[in-house]
């Protein structure tokens, strides 16, 4: 049976209709709300921000490294500038995959896979984001050229033209100028990002380390409007940086040179000041190497051979170099010796060839085994006689001894300017129950007397205690930087002077070293003839390895490398002092044969002129008083 037919309900049909309308009327007019709040948010209440936000993204400011400052020695040669050069620089964020990029780049300037190592450590060393990195230094033309035209392929890579620095003196001054270097990750925490934005070069020795505030400058930067890919379309704003201060050092390229000739190619150390100011006039440390190859990065195999070297070329030796005084330690101790009354100048002591202490059997043998019979002190300097220095500190005893060679600048960083200087080593009972946990004994202070035992010292200190014999107690420190940027180092912590009750006391001394130089008996007299000035020195021999006892030193059975130091002080005119020179020969033997000449040489350079006479302003004539003395 058939179903009846439904009538169609035109009405509901039509109210279900118009639900849905409405529904849809609603929803598309919450969704426009919606819309509309959310356009009022960004474009009116977030405004600022993003339009910061695209601004950032169209505007950089990019940090212009500052010019650093050049360095000159006393007469005006410059002997560390800045020269230009183009480099290879790589910004990781703009790169994509940068390991790929690095794989052209080597390809393209058909590099080595050595190469490649070193772009990508380069690349993974820290950094500030978006900073681009140097990894390839001093581009031909040629390998410009093929970046320009691989361009396309290299994203984030560009050329960068950039002063580098230069020592155009080489060897001479690498190490008291010192150099720069390419900036580590230690030294990256330590040092303002700001300051230092763009900077990949930081001084990591000598004066280039010591004034690295000075000589670096302040930064500048520029606003730059970008496109989507990077690249500068225009310079908006630029804050020109400030340049580095210029340093004019106490040094003299010509005395120098005259003190690396007078070394002779040997293994050493020479040292030159103005004892009335504490400049340094010149700073050899032989052998020496070329500072330009640490600049953009030196070779692990250049640098390997530079630190492996028996020779240690890298190691300052004026500076770092610790050696046992010797005999030219006996100045400061006579001068202790005086002052503290345990003898006068006329005290006398009788030399067999040895000295022995006082119900003990061990003989101390002076370096001349026949004696010198009855000295006093002018002759004991003269003849660098070791009984007699023997017996003075066995008189002083070792904290008087102690205390007065401290005064004169022994177990002490004496210099101003100098950062890598060694203290090197005063001993005294509490530094050896400190360090060795064993009382002193007497015969440790004996040898200390001739500048032997614990003691150990560097050539710069002991120009500086040359220089207070010289100078007459007044302390100045030694300095390179004669100038920074016109105005002179300051001495922030001064060390005081000394004073003696009998000032006429320095005077004894001087003459002392003075027959050295000029005694009829004096053990370096050769190399004071033909001498237009006085000289007063003293030479010293440095043990490399102990001999035994009663045993004679005999070179032949001695491998060269073990052989004694010499060592020689001196100053000049005696009377009128101008310059200070400590040498140190290495394995030398004989600081009077060897030594001396070196120092006769390099006073000569500063003390004569060009014709070879002596300087008008050093002229001092002898007087027939002091030859005669020294006949």
């Amino acid at each position: 049976m058939s179903q009846p037919i439904r009538i169609k309900d035109h009405e509901k049909d039509a109210r279900l209709v118009r639900g849905r309308v409405v529904f849809g009327a609603i929803a598309v007019v919450t969704l426009i709300g919606v819309l509309i709040a959310r356009l009022y948010f960004l474009q009116v209440i977030q405004y600022e921000y993003h339009s910061t936000l695209s601004e950032n993204n169209r505007v950089h400011v990019q940090p212009i490294p500052p010019t650093r400052g050049l360095i000159f020695d006393r007469n005006g040669v410059v002997v560390a500038d800045n020269r230009p050069s183009f480099s290879l620089s790589m910004t990781r964020e703009r790169s994509g995959d940068w390991q790929q990029v690095l794989d052209v780049i080597v390809e393209v300037l058909e590099l080595t896979p050595e190469d490649r190592v070193i772009f990508e450590k380069r690349m993974r060393q820290g950094r500030r984001p978006f900073e681009p990195v140097p990894i390839l230094f001093e581009l031909t033309e040629e390998q410009i050229a093929r970046i320009a035209v691989n361009q396309f392929r290299l994203p984030g890579v560009e050329v960068v033209a950039q002063l580098v620095r230069h020592y155009p003196q080489g060897a001479h001054f690498a190490h008291s100028v010192g150099y720069m270097g390419r900036i580590n990750e230690k030294e990256l925490k330590s040092l303002d990002p700001v300051s230092y934005s763009g900077t990949h070069q930081i001084g990591k020795t000598g004066i280039e380390r010591f004034y690295e505030p000075e000589l670096h400058g302040q930064v500048g930067y520029e606003e730059v409007e970008t496109n989507a890919r990077g690249r500068v379309l225009r310079v908006l704003k630029r804050t020109d940086p400030i340049p580095g201060k210029d340093i004019v050092l106490s040094l003299d390229i010509k005395l120098q040179e005259a003190a690396e000739a007078a070394l002779g190619g040997r293994r050493g150390a020479v040292v030159a000041l103005d004892p009335k100011t504490g400049e340094v006039l010149a700073m050899v440390s032989q052998p020496s190497f070329d500072p330009n190859l640490f600049v953009t990065g030196i070779s692990f195999k250049a640098y390997s051979e530079l630190r492996d070297s028996i020779d240690r070329p890298l190691f300052n030796r004026v500076l770092r170099g610790l050696y046992p005084p010797g005999s030219t330690i006996k100045p400061a101790v006579a001068i202790a010796g005086l002052d503290s009354g345990v003898v006068t100048a006329s005290t006398r002591v009788f030399d067999p060839g040895y000295y022995m202490l006082p119900n003990y059997d061990h003989k101390y043998r002076n370096w001349n085994r026949t004696g010198d019979g009855y000295v006093d002190l002018d002759t004991a300097i003269m003849r660098s006689n070791d009984t007699y220095f023997y017996d003075l500190a066995h008189k002083l005893g070792i904290d008087r001894l102690s205390s007065y060679l401290g005064k004169f600048g022994i177990g002490q960083k004496v210099s101003l300017d100098m950062f890598e200087e060694s203290p090197g080593l005063m001993p005294s009972r509490e530094w050896k129950r400190a360090t060795r946990r064993q009382a002193w004994f007497p015969g440790e202070t004996l040898i200390l007397g001739i500048g032997q035992g614990y003691m150990q010292s560097t050539p710069l200190q002991l120009a500086q205690a040359t220089a207070l014999v010289a100078n007459k107690g007044v302390w100045n420190r030694p300095h390179l930087a004669k100038t920074v940027e016109g105005e002179k180092p300051k001495d922030e912590n001064p060390m005081p002077d000394i004073i003696l009750r009998d000032p006429s006391d320095w005077t004894k001394v001087n003459h002392g070293m003075q027959q050295v130089m000029h005694g009829a008996r004096g053990t370096a007299r050769k190399a004071s003839i033909g001498a237009q000035y006085r000289i007063a020195g003293k030479s010293g021999t440095a043990q490399v390895v102990a001999i035994k006892q009663g045993e004679k030193y005999d070179r032949s059975k001695v491998q060269e490398r073990h052989r004694d130091h010499a060592l020689f002080v001196g100053f000049a005119p005696a009377d009128n002092p101008q310059i200070v020179v400590s040498v140190m020969v290495e394995n030398g033997e004989s600081g009077s044969g060897v030594a001396a000449p070196v120092v006769r040489q390099v006073m000569d350079a500063w003390l004569l002129d060009q014709d070879g006479r002596l300087k008008a302003e050093y002229a001092s004539p002898i007087s027939a008083e002091a030859t005669a003395r020294e006949e």
